[in-house]
């Protein structure tokens, strides 16, 4: 069970090892509908890729999405994540073993890994981490990286230009922790921690990342206060 934070924080937050092993937990606490938001990626993938699909998980963590999508298909996908932090994928290769899946999971700074040739690509919770100078840049090597027709989906935190509202959506989800059993202290720890470290934008701002990087086809498909999935699609 998630403990990290019912301690007074000395560092910035970092996916280590002390995160790791309560990580799973602390993804079901801390974001609304995440096991939706997961299903609902990995349907919407399997209705669109064909046989044999290139499918890439970017900031894997432990592997669920893959994993999802392993039990979910009864397709033949070559299915690859990559995560920065050895911590996770040392968990995501002991999940990923019991399951008996085919997943290649690979240590790397996702910001500097070469893609090519994919059909969809996954990005939960993660683009939020990139310093926006670098996050655009990136987007459109996303681009690049898919095949015509590819799918990029991805989940954020975001934040809303009007102030009021966007405080009153942020009320609303330390309720919902609350509701998951996380104190007032915790709470405060983890805003502590992440605070310069995850930097959200707008949902207009997503959109027009996407936009400029060249996506044709730009979705919201999911949103509960200040998270939201995106959809984008590489032009035929």
């Amino acid at each position: 069970m998630d403990k990290v934070f019912t301690k007074p924080i000395t560092k910035q937050f970092e996916f280590d090892e002390d995160v790791a092993v309560v990580f799973d937990d602390m993804l079901e606490r801390s974001i609304p509908f995440y096991k939706e938001v997961i299903e609902l990626t990995c349907k919407t993938i399997c209705n669109h890729v064909k046989e044999g699909a290139k499918i890439v998980d970017l900031g894997c963590s432990t592997a669920n999405t893959l994993l999802a999508l392993h039990k979910m298909s009864n397709k033949s996908y070559h299915l690859l994540g990559f995560d920065n932090a050895e911590a996770m994928l040392h968990l995501a290769r002991q999940k990923v073993h019991a399951y008996g899946a085919t997943i290649t999971l690979e240590h790397a700074d996702i910001t500097q890994i070469e893609l090519s040739g994919k059909d969809a690509i996954i990005a939960n919770y993660m683009l939020q981490f990139i310093r926006p100078l670098q996050r655009t840049e990136f987007v459109s090597k996303l681009y690049d990286a898919l095949n015509p027709n590819g799918l990029f989906i991805f989940s954020e935190k975001i934040v809303f230009d009007d102030k009021v509202l966007n405080k009153q959506m942020i009320d609303l989800y330390y309720d919902f922790k609350r509701e998951q059993g996380y104190s007032d202290f915790e709470i405060a720890q983890k805003r502590e921690a992440l605070e310069n470290v995850l930097i959200p934008y707008t949902e207009d701002e997503n959109k027009a990342m996407l936009k400029n990087a060249g996506f044709d086809t730009i979705e919201t498909i999911f949103k509960w206060g200040n998270f939201t999935t995106f959809i984008a699609k590489k032009r035929v």
